[in-house]
């Protein structure tokens, strides 16, 4: 029995020896398996988020930092642009008359360009700040304050500018901070947006004073004499600009009779200058068998009746058949004198 009960010890020893074993191997195997099932996991849920939607720093960074190259290769394609138009406005004001109303729209375009670039230049800045920020904005649960008003700036840009980084930025801004602070962004709530890119990308049209004022700039530039042939009052000046009515505009400037008056609205009959007769004047060919007809009398007509054909002495020539009408038997000239009767009889009447 001692024998027995001593080889079933002995068994059961090393059974748990060999089960100790094998949980010591298992151990970090299994561990190291949930680990990887874990990671892919990560990976996973990382994927769907960028498919699906959701928060990404490093997508918001690149976005950033690609925006402030657009920002750059706009500003410098406006600018480029603007100083094309100047130089169109100064010819518009060179020429004979000067073309003041084109000028002046032109001037307003350029207006416009320039705040166009002044805008971009602050959110060009407001891009690279962000960018420098990132850590700060991945890590903290709200906006931070100091970046409240750089967030919503770009949030409420994005639809008024043709730069389509600021579309992707804003929606990433919304996953992170929710839709409440992008309707409250665009509606410019506690007044956080940035005033003075509000007011370059304002849609309402520039103060007349400030088209004048970029027009006598323009011509002092290009050394053009010029003056206003507009005079404005000080409430007009202070009003956008009034629509052009074509004053500036020549008179029959396709014929190039510019002398002539321009007519407005319709005349009165009273006005009216009265009527003239037409007089005919016959072509040359027509006197000049008899120039000393009367031109423009249509009451009674002349007719011219040749005399009788002479010769060098005055006489009728007798010897000549062809002037009497026929051959040498004399049957001419009484036809002659019956045709002559005839025109005389016509004359008398």
């Amino acid at each position: 029995r001692t024998t027995n009960n001593n080889c079933t010890y002995i068994q059961q020893h090393s059974t748990q020896q060999e089960q100790g074993k094998r949980t010591k191997r298992k151990g970090p195997l299994h561990l190291h398996k949930q680990n990887t099932r874990t990671l892919s996991l990560i990976h996973q849920l990382q994927k769907y988020t960028i498919m699906f939607g959701g928060f990404s720093a490093n997508k918001l960074k690149t976005q950033l930092k690609m925006a402030v190259n657009r920002f750059g290769i706009a500003s410098n394609k406006k600018s480029a642009i603007v100083k094309q138009q100047k130089r169109e406005v100064a010819g518009l004001l060179n020429e004979e008359p000067p073309r003041e109303e084109k000028a002046r729209i032109r001037a307003e375009a350029i207006i416009r360009d320039d705040d166009l670039v002044e805008a971009y230049e602050i959110l060009q800045l407001e891009c690279e700040l962000l960018a420098e920020r990132i850590k700060l904005i991945q890590t903290s649960k709200e906006c931070p304050q100091d970046l409240v008003s750089c967030v919503a700036t770009l949030m409420w840009a994005s639809d008024r500018v043709d730069i389509p980084e600021l579309s992707e930025i804003r929606k990433q801004f919304r996953y992170k901070y929710g839709k409440v602070f992008e309707e409250n962004a665009l509606k410019n709530v506690g007044g956080v947006l940035n005033e003075r890119v509000v007011s370059k990308l304002s849609v309402q049209p520039p103060a007349a004073y400030l088209v004048q004022t970029y027009l006598e700039t323009i011509a002092q530039h290009y050394e053009v004499e010029w003056t206003p042939k507009m005079k404005l009052t000080a409430s007009e000046l202070s009003q956008p600009m009034a629509a052009p009515i074509g004053s500036s505009v020549p008179t029959a400037r396709a014929s190039g009779f510019v002398h002539v008056p321009a007519v407005t609205g319709t005349p009165s009959i009273d006005h009216l200058p009265p009527p003239v007769a037409p007089v005919y004047i016959p072509p040359a060919s027509d006197t000049g068998s008899n120039p000393s007809a009367p031109v423009g009398n249509f009451d009674e007509v002349d007719i011219f009746v040749p005399a009788a054909p002479t010769n060098d002495l005055g006489k009728p020539r007798d010897d000549d058949d062809d002037y009497r009408g026929g051959g040498g038997d004399g049957g001419g000239g009484a036809e002659y004198d019956e045709l002559a009767a005839k025109f005389a009889a016509l004359n008398k009447k």
